[in-house]
């Protein structure tokens, strides 16, 4: 997937109704007052997608330059959001993660994110939320990249 196709599922998503009740879209995941998606690489790779239980599926090992690919990927999505909809907020999502597991409620899209993304870019457009970020990339698990649009304030 290019980037110009990374765009055009966002650019969907954005104007996109929210679903009444949480179920696989086309792309990711969608419930109420979010879509998740996992953008494929270039490589048609990063269809590993989001579990049932809210957590990122793996398909296998990945090399560096998979990552170094990914990454290449990230910045290029990142730059030309931010040339559309100005600075972004670049926000951790490890708390979200550990109160999640102390039993806080985290609330969708966000509990879900914090399970594979630890970093996201964020940027407010009308009266929703777009972020992306890197999942993955830790043990055998490659870096894939994911965006969500909300209407839920970020944790």
């Amino acid at each position: 997937m290019t980037t110009a196709q990374h765009l055009a599922v966002i650019e969907r998503l954005r104007v996109r109704a929210f679903p009444a009740e949480r179920g696989p879209s086309e792309v990711g995941t969608s419930g109420p007052g979010y879509h998740l998606a996992e953008l494929p690489g270039a490589d048609g790779l990063g269809d590993g997608g989001f579990r049932d239980d809210g957590g990122f599926r793996d398909d296998g090992a990945y090399s560096a330059a998979d990552a170094d690919q990914s990454a290449a990927e990230h910045t290029a999505l990142t730059e030309i959001l931010t040339a559309r909809f100005g600075e972004p907020r670049y926000i951790s999502l490890w708390s979200a993660l550990i109160r999640g597991g102390e039993g806080e409620e985290i609330p969708e899209p966000w509990r879900e994110l914090s399970s594979g993304v630890r970093w996201l870019r964020l940027w407010r457009t009308g009266d929703r939320w777009l972020a992306v970020g890197l999942a993955g990339g830790t043990g055998d698990q490659r870096f894939r990249l994911v965006a969500a649009v909300t209407e839920t304030d970020p944790p």
